[in-house]
Order: structure tokens, then C-alpha cells, then sequence
């Protein structure tokens, strides 16, 4: 039997104030509350809540038969919490029927994983810590921000105790190979590498209103004209897909509601958990990756987030602060500094037109990148202000 894993990432930018130069050193809070309590409890009504909905009836009447994956970033669980707690009650319901699986990932859905491993390690332990106090499971599979792999990345992963990682199949990295096999890290080997079809994944999260228009039907006859040989088959999408990137008016709803059946009654495919996959099935051979890749953009680069001078510049200027976060007990700074990790605020810096969707709240790349680093300053007099209080209150 074929396995199709089905896994959804679920996160939200945390959206800065606008920040002017005049507020660095006056005003140290950085956030824009209205817009992200605005953005969370709209989507919490056209996404999260009835697609839960819908998704907790299909695994009780199915009884097994459906299974699926979940992602959830630290950022999306910070706010709803602080919005919209009925969103979390709802994934801890699907949590209850033991169908459904929750990954780990970076606590701040951050670029860490290229730039430091002690960071890095310790926002994976704490995002994995979170998910078990939340839903009432030890995390057995990583996802990185925006699929971010490499071989290095992955024994990283490897040491951390993971049994898998969730990666982006490229075409320019696999070649004549399929991503519809399990594969593993060439330093790791222990470690299984899950390949996401992006082909698939973006029929039904790029395409669904752009072509003719994606049925049930259809996207069972693109599975069954895949090899038979072909073991495994991950579609990996923004959960948002359901309600916000496209609309309850124009059918989606519909289609995720008699997609598990159709994909039962029709295919040779059975659904697993991304777990799974990895303790059943055996990797064909090892995936070098020795270059990061990812997922977002055509290229299946850095380019959305690193592409630029500004973005590398507000990248670095970040990282330098590492050390003096280190030093200081004051949870106020150490919650800004997760916070500013986001890679969205990077994101909102490409200078590529695709990036600059309904999602940016800034009019240009260099208005997020002077805000930004408006507020780096401020940060960083911040810290120094600590430094030098610890200095004071030592002598």
C-alpha cells in the first residue's frame, strides 16, 4: 500500500508598529496590536474553526482511514492564545482522536537554523515543549521554517532525537529522482528525509481558483498517474489555504470535505502521519543537500528572505546581538528577541514582486527594513542599558 501524508503549516506574522526614528530610545514597545488581533480573529472565523470542524467530523466517520499533520508555528500559538483560545481548544479536540500528529519547528519560526546551533537547538526544544504540553505529544518529526533544509541542518535535527524532517523536493537537487520516496541524511543516515511534492501541494494551494478549476476527481487521477512504484507521496501546504487564500464561496471547503473519501474509495493510497512514514517505510538512498533550499519560491532558495543586501544586512545586525542576549535575565528582552527572529520581517523585505502580497503590510521592501531596523536600535540600547545596570549593581 502507498502512503499520502497530508500536513498542513499553520502560522501567522507577528506584524511590528510602524516605528519611527524619533521613538528609538523613547518607546520600547514594538508591536502592532490592532492589526494582529484584527488578522488572528478573522482568521480563527473563515480558516481555523470550520476547517477544524470539518476536519473532525472526516476522522470520526472514517475511523482511521484518515490521518493527517499538523505544523504549528510558536508565533500562531502565542496569538491565539492571547485572541482566540477556542482555536487551540479545537486542535487539542483533533488531537483527542489519535489521528492527528503535531511536528516541531523553530519556537520562532526563524531563519536560526543558519546562522547558530546553540539557538537553534534551543528553539527547537522549546517549540517541541510547548506541543507536548499543549496536545500531549512528544514531537517525532521536524519541520523547518519554510522547509529550510541542508545536510547540515539535518544533523543538527539528527542529534536532537528526531526520527524524521520534512523537506522541499527541488527539482534542481533531486533530478531525474522522484520526491514520492523516503530518503535519508547522508551524515545521519538514522535520519529520514520526507520530500514535499510541490506539484501536487501547489495544485491545490496555488491553483485551486487560477485553472479550470481542481476537483476531487482531478486531484485523484494526478495521484493515479503517478509510477506504481512510487512509495510515498507528501502534500505539505498553509493551512490558510482553507478560507483565506481561498475562499468558502468558490468551493474549497467543499473539496477538503470529500477529498479523504475520494482518496480512500479511488487511489491505491492509504493516509499516514508523517511518523508513520518514517517507521515503516525504508529510505531508497541517501539526499545530498549540501547548499540549503527551501520552498516558497520558484528558484527553491534563500532568495524570499536573503536575496537582497537589506535583507542580509537586518539578518546580521540581528545575530550580532546573540552574545548580549546570552548575558541578560530580563524576560521583556529575551521575548522581543524571539520575536524578532520572525522570518516574516525578512520576508517583508524582498524586493521580488511576488513577495509583495495581501500578507506585507508595508508600502515598499525598504519601509519594512527602515522599521525594522529602527526598532533593532532601539533593542539594542535596550540591552545595553541592562548590561550596564548588571555592571552597576556588581560593583
Amino acid at each position: 500500500m502507498k502512503a499520502l501524508c497530508l500536513c498542513f503549516q499553520v502560522h501567522q506574522a507577528l506584524r511590528l508598529r510602524q516605528y519611527r526614528f524619533f521613538d528609538i530610545g523613547n518607546e520600547h514597545y514594538y508591536y502592532d496590536d490592532y492589526t494582529n488581533e484584527s488578522f488572528i480573529r478573522k482568521l480563527a472565523d473563515t480558516c481555523y474553526l470550520p476547517a477544524n470542524a470539518i476536519l473532525y467530523d472526516l476522522l470520526i466517520a472514517q475511523k482511521g482511514k484518515f490521518k493527517l499533520s499538523f505544523s504549528i508555528s510558536g508565533l500562531a500559538l502565542d496569538q491565539f492564545e492571547i485572541y482566540t483560545p477556542e482555536v487551540i481548544e479545537s486542535f487539542q479536540k483533533l488531537a483527542t482522536t489519535g489521528y492527528v500528529e503535531f511536528l516541531a519547528e523553530t519556537d520562532s519560526h526563524s531563519l536560526v537554523s543558519l546562522k547558530n546551533k546553540a539557538e537553534f537547538s534551543k528553539q527547537i526544544k522549546s517549540h517541541a515543549q510547548r506541543i507536548e504540553n499543549l496536545f500531549g505529544q512528544k514531537p517525532q518529526v521536524f519541520k523547518n521554517t519554510a522547509l529550510i533544509y541542508s545536510d547540515k541542518i539535518g544533523e543538527t535535527i539528527a542529534e536532537l532525537g528526531f526520527k524524521g524532517i520534512l523537506v522541499e523536493g527541488a527539482q534542481h537537487i533531486l533530478g531525474w529522482k522522484s520526491p514520492n520516496y523516503l530518503y535519508s541524511n547522508p551524515i545521519s543516515p538514522g535520519l529520514k528525509v520526507l520530500m514535499r511534492n510541490y506539484k501536487l501541494s501547489n495544485d491545490i494551494a496555488l491553483r485551486f481558483t487560477f485553472d479550470s478549476g481542481l476537483t476531487t476527481e482531478k486531484f485523484v487521477d494526478n495521484l493515479n498517474k503517478l509510477d506504481d512504484k512510487e512509495q510515498i507521496v507528501n502534500i505539505f501546504i498553509d493551512y490558510e489555504t482553507f478560507g483565506e487564500h481561498h475562499l468558502k464561496e468558490r468551493g474549497i471547503f467543499e473539496f477538503l470535505r470529500h477529498l479523504p473519501e475520494s482518496i480512500i474509495r479511488d487511489t491505491g493510497f492509504q493516509f499516514n502521519k508523517v511518523s508513520e512514514v518514517v517507521e515503516n517505510y525504508v529510505a531508497v538512498s541517501d539526499v545530498h543537500i549540501p547548499i540549503p533550499i527551501a520552498c516558497v519560491n520558484d528558484k527553491q532558495d534563500l532568495s524570499p528572505w536573503l536575496g537582497n543586501h537589506i535583507q542580509n544586512e537586518a539578518y546580521n545586525k540581528l545575530y550580532e546581538l546573540q552574545e548580549a542576549i546570552l548575558k541578560t535575565n530580563d524576560e521583556r528582552l529575551k521575548k522581543d528577541w524571539r520575536f524578532l527572529q520572525a522570518s516574516d520581517h525578512f520576508y517583508f523585505m524582498c524586493t521580488n514582486p511576488a513577495a509583495n502580497s495581501h500578507i506585507n503590510p508595508y508600502e515598499s521592501p525598504y519601509e519594512a527594513f527602515i522599521n525594522y531596523m529602527n526598532i533593532l536600535s532601539d533593542f539594542k540600547i535596550c540591552l545595553k542599558e541592562k548590561d550596564t545596570q548588571k555592571m552597576t549593581s556588581k560593583s
